[in-house]
């Protein structure tokens, strides 16, 4: 016990046992290959929607949807959350056995610089060379939306008996307001009833933590947020002559304070399965080491604070996004102010957080609140979350998948609250040049990875959904 106290205990890694139901024979007479190509078209073609947010437009998106849904012989609804901003459900019924899956995709993609991407690879080309679809929403989340639609396509087409109803959910605006999800959960959510649903959150990263090996983390919750807008108030004056009750000086001063706030790090449950996780499938000392939460508290958190990524996922962050006041020069005005992002670990309030942050700055300083959301997460002892990570690292022995808090939010923070269990995956692998593609310019994804995506995806639904000869 003395020597479990000094060096840390292990921590019980959960293993993932065999599927408990054979999905090989839905999945042995589909033709890959075809999948492949098939989604790369479907991929390239939708990237060339226009659903650029704002405005959006989603509605023409979900009537893309719409159509290769009616060719496949499978109705959809078009649900507008405002004009023009339009949402799809689309269902396979199954016997009600178990409550519905969800496979939920948002329809609009942020905005692009044309000037810095390749001329023949445009934001909305939907081109396809070097083996690759290009564009804008390829990796989000418009690629994930083609794997969600095949996965429903191959099932009607595999005529696959469900013990579920899974159904297919494109919604609008969860770049900017999430308007889309929150209109369905308001006034369809009924319907809807998803007891288990799949959105976008982790993926598969190459050499993430050690050379060789993919991880795949698979969000099982999102930290809250809260957006502030801090101003300070002074005294006007003429640029000439400083002054000490100005508010730009009062305003750096709470800025100063707020980087110098006492930063509390703890491994969350979540990233302890993870890190052991991971390191028991490398082994060795490093496996050891992180393996044990006591040992991984101590050695591997200062390496994760050293990352701006993996910090973010172990504090609660305060961002400076912008400033606002004076645009001369000679004027000092009455107030400026600053925005700031918060992000807060599902533990915190975001109103006890900003009672915290007011007590370190002075009376000179207001807040106001432009949003708020309080972080959630899933239980991840669950068949749908050990599917998905089985059916990641299939015949991929370098590969390892654990749960995570994903360090923004989805969509998936709107429909916990409900009882529905959510999970963030886009099952593909993707390099770190790959990952600038995220809003950033030159966003694409692998034809080769899109249809092993499809797979993957697939494979998992299956999994959970496929009726067995006993409940036949």
């Amino acid at each position: 016990m003395l020597l479990c106290v000094l060096l840390g205990c292990a921590l019980k890694v959960p293993e993932l046992p065999p599927a408990s139901i054979d999905i090989q024979p839905f999945r042995s007479t589909v033709d890959w290959s075809s999948v492949e190509e098939e989604a790369a078209q479907l991929l390239s073609a939708y990237v060339q929607v226009d659903t650029t947010n704002p405005p959006g437009n989603e509605t023409l998106g979900a009537e893309f949807l719409g159509q290769v849904l009616d060719r496949a012989g499978i109705s959809y609804e078009i649900h507008e959350s405002s004009p023009g901003r339009g949402n799809l459900i689309a269902r396979l019924e199954g016997d009600g056995t178990e409550k519905p899956l969800c496979l939920l995709s948002h329809i609009d993609v942020v905005t692009a610089e044309p000037e810095k991407w390749p001329a023949e690879q445009q934001p909305l080309s939907g081109s396809i060379s070097d083996g690759y679809v290009w564009g804008r929403g390829a990796l989000d989340m418009k690629g994930m939306g083609i794997m969600e639609l095949m996965t429903v396509l191959l099932l009607k087409r595999q005529a696959v008996p469900l013990k579920r109803d899974v159904i297919l959910i494109a919604v609008a605006d969860e770049e900017v307001g999430g308007e889309g999800i929150q209109y369905l959960v308001n006034n369809y959510w009924d319907y809807l009833d998803c007891g288990q649903l799949i959105n976008e959150g982790g993926l598969g990263l190459k050499d993430m933590l050690f050379e060789g090996q993919t991880v795949y983390p698979i969000s099982v919750g999102e930290k809250g947020s809260l957006w502030l807008k801090m101003t300070a108030h002074g005294e006007a004056g003429h640029g000439s002559t400083p002054r000490p009750n100005e508010a730009p000086l009062y305003l750096l001063e709470a800025l100063d304070a707020l980087k110098a706030r006492p930063i509390e790090t703890d491994l969350s449950p979540a990233m302890e399965t993870f890190l052991a996780s991971v390191g028991a499938h490398k082994g060795g000392v490093a496996g050891y080491v992180m393996k044990r939460p006591t040992l991984a508290n101590r050695l591997v958190k200062p390496k994760l604070m050293d990352n701006p990524l993996t910090r973010a996922a172990v504090i609660n962050t305060v961002h400076l996004t912008g400033l606002d006041g004076s645009n001369k020069p000679n004027v000092v005005p009455s107030e400026v102010s600053a925005l700031l992002d918060c992000r807060l670990q599902p533990n915190v309030k975001p109103e006890e957080f900003l009672d915290w942050l007011k007590t370190m700055v002075g009376p000179q300083i207001e807040f106001e609140v432009l949003g708020s959301q309080q972080g959630n997460l899933s239980d991840w002892d669950d068949p749908l979350y050990r599917a998905l990570a089985r059916a990641a690292t299939e015949n991929e022995p370098n590969s390892v998948a654990g749960p995570v808090i994903s360090v923004g939010f989805t969509d998936s923070i709107h429909v916990r609250p409900k009882g529905t269990k959510a999970y963030g995956f886009v099952p593909v692998r993707l390099s770190a040049e790959e990952m600038t593609g995220f809003h950033g310019a030159q966003e694409r994804l692998s034809v080769s990875e899109l249809g092993l995506g499809v797979k993957k995806l697939y494979s998992a639904v299956l999994e959970v959904s496929v009726k067995s000869d006993t409940e036949s």
